[in-house]
This record gives C-alpha cells, structure tokens and sequence, in this order.
C-alpha cells in the first residue's frame, strides 16, 4: 500500500469519525500517541456535545487539498488541508457546519507498510505564537495570538511593551491622524464629526463579510498567522461600527491600514485578550459593547471571547447564526469555520478551565 494510499484512507476514517465518533479506524493508521489521544478526547466531547444538542450528523464530507510534499531522512511529510461540510438536524432544524483543517502528517515505512508516525495541525486556537518581527525581545504576553503576519511586515512593537501597557484603554483619547489611510480615509477623516451624531450597527453586513470571508483572507488587510481577532474586527467594522482611532497600539479600536511600508493597528483589532479588555471597558468613543451573562443573549454579530486555560483570553468568534434551539453558531478564523457551535468543545484546544465573555455590541454608537 502506498503512502498515497495511506493519506487517504486516514483523510476518509477522519470525515466518517464525523458520524459515528469512532476514532479506532483514523488511530490504526497513527503511531502518535499524542495525537491518539488528543483525538480521542475529542471524539468523545463531540459525542456528548451532539447528545446534549440533540444533534442527528446526516452527511459528512471531506475534499481533501495536498499542500506541499517533502522527503528527508526516509520519511515523507506531507501538509494537507481537509475541507470539511457537515449536515445535521437540531430540533427538526436542518444546518451545516464548515470547516477547514490543516495538517502535516509525518509518513514512514516501517514492517514493510507506511504508517503515520506524526501528526501535526498546522492551525489551531491554542497556537503560540512566535515573537513579534525584528523586535529584539520575546513575546513576553501570553495571550498574545498573533506573531509574524503571513505577508511581509515592517512593523514592530514598541520595545518594553507589556500585557499592562497593551490592554489600558483611554477610550478618551482621540487622534485624527494626518496620512490618509489606504482602507478606511472615510472612517478616519470624519472621525470628530462621527462623534457627534449616533451610527447604527448594521448586523446583516457583519453577517456578510464574515460569509464571504470565513474561509479566506481580504487582501485589503494584513493577513496573520493566527488571525481570528483581526478576523472578527474585521466583520465588527464591516457592519459600520466606528473606530476610536487613537493612533497608538496599546489604546482605541482602530486598523489604519498601509502607511510607507507599515501595517498600523491597535491590539484590541488584532489580539483576543485585547479585543475582549476593550469590548468590556464600556468605551464612550467609537465601539463600543456590553458584557452579557448567557450566549442566549447574543445576536447576530455579537462576539464570544475564549480562555482555553482560563487566564488571558486566546481566540474570538463572531455570532453569524443559530441553531434549532436557539444557540448562537460562530465564524472564525485560524482554524478557518462557519456556523461552528459557540461553545468549541470539539477543538483541541478546548481543556475543563475553559472560560468564555460574550460582548453584545451597541446599537447604536
């Protein structure tokens, strides 16, 4: 059996795992015990999610991508992405969820057949990130979701930056700045006059862009290695919030876009544990949101913040609908999803302290 073979019969047992929660088949193909486990875990949270749901899979369907083929030292890796689309019925309600995993599996031949010796997700909402670009120092701020953007990047945080300094927020301080902006010179031009006069948030184009972007990224924006926060900024401004364009990282809510060979953003665009300080701060300029105590609270556009080990937190979501009973389902970026259930019990990264804040954001701001 080739090792094409092999890739491809793990690829099928993970999408039929999908159906019937069984990991037996995927893991007679795996040597890593890591993963084994890992995968069982989740199997078996999966189950008692869609039990609790009253969730019925009906379909499961995986096309798989070849990302890239490496051989070295006898072994073949191979990076691949599983498009993913389940079917379901929740309380007589049909849905789908989507989904797009990557991985680099480690193949080697061994007692005369290949085998998967590694797994590895390429992607995942726990992902440490590496430090910031040409800084000088370590990231020294867990929590700190995103490192080197994928497209090229000049910028650099300010040296001595620390966890302190990233999440104060002066929701005061006000700052037009003079070069226009490549994206947002509307937003940022008008900026004193928009303070003055209320700007409704537009839900349905929230729910749009993050439709239309789930499973890419808009070139008009620096793309990230971990780019769920500044995924969901990214769908809070598309529904015409306005941003508190302070100019500087550690305080606003504000993307400025390309200046000379820079990127400019605050943390609370592209951070999660920023984003969620700032949405909680009650912020009197630009948007702002409230912190509710149910994901029955939410609507459309509303965002949910997560702490996998309940300190900082580390990923963000974005409410684009509901399910048969009524609970929100989220868009989401770096594990690239649409309408994933809010509470991310199938991921990896999902542990017993997880903690979770939902920000319902204004009306009108």
């Amino acid at each position: 059996m080739s090792w094409k073979t092999v890739l491809y019969d793990y690829v099928h047992n993970r999408s039929q795992m999908e159906l019937d929660y069984a990991a037996a088949p995927v893991l007679s193909l795996v040597r890593d015990e890591a993963f084994a486990e890992k995968l069982s875990l989740r199997a078996s949270r999966t189950m008692l999610l869609h039990m609790e749901r009253n969730l019925k899979p009906l379909r499961h369907e995986t096309r798989l991508k070849l990302l890239a083929v490496n051989e070295a030292d006898g072994h073949i890796y191979a990076d691949i992405e599983m498009n993913r689309m389940l079917q379901y019925e929740c309380r007589s309600r049909r849905s789908r969820e989507d989904r797009s995993d990557r991985e680099r599996l480690q193949l080697s031949f061994r007692g005369g057949g290949w085998i998967i010796a590694k797994v590895t997700p390429l992607q995942t909402e726990s992902s440490r990130p590496a430090p910031w670009p040409d800084s000088g120092q370590e990231d020294d701020a867990a929590g700190m979701e995103f490192g080197a953007p994928i497209q090229g990047n000049k910028s650099r945080a300010r040296a001595g930056n620390s966890y302190s300094d990233v999440f104060s927020v002066d929701s005061e301080e006000l700052t037009v700045v003079k070069s226009t902006p490549f994206l947002n010179n509307r937003y940022v031009n008008s900026q004193l006059e928009k303070q003055r006069r209320q700007i409704a948030y537009d839900r349905e184009k929230v729910r749009q862009y993050a439709e239309t972007w789930w499973n890419g990224a808009n070139p008009q924006y620096e793309h990230f290695e971990v780019d769920c926060s500044s995924f969901v900024s990214q769908c809070i401004f598309a529904g015409e919030a306005p941003m508190n364009y302070t100019g500087k990282r550690g305080s606003g809510w504000w993307y400025r876009g390309k200046y000379g060979y820079q990127e400019l953003w605050s943390y609370s665009w592209a951070v999660a544990n920023g984003l969620a300080r700032y949405l909680g701060s009650k912020s009197r300029v630009g948007l702002s949101a409230e912190a509710v105590d149910s994901p029955r609270d939410l609507e459309i556009g509303d965002v949910v913040s997560y702490s996998w080990e309940g300190g900082p937190y580390q990923h963000s979501t974005i409410v684009t609908a509901f399910d048969g009973d009524g609970m929100p389902l989220v868009n989401a970026h770096t594990v690239n999803s649409r309408h994933r259930y809010w509470d991310y019990r199938d991921s990896y990264a999902w542990t017993e302290r997880t903690k979770y804040s939902f920000y319902h954001i204004a009306d009108k701001m």
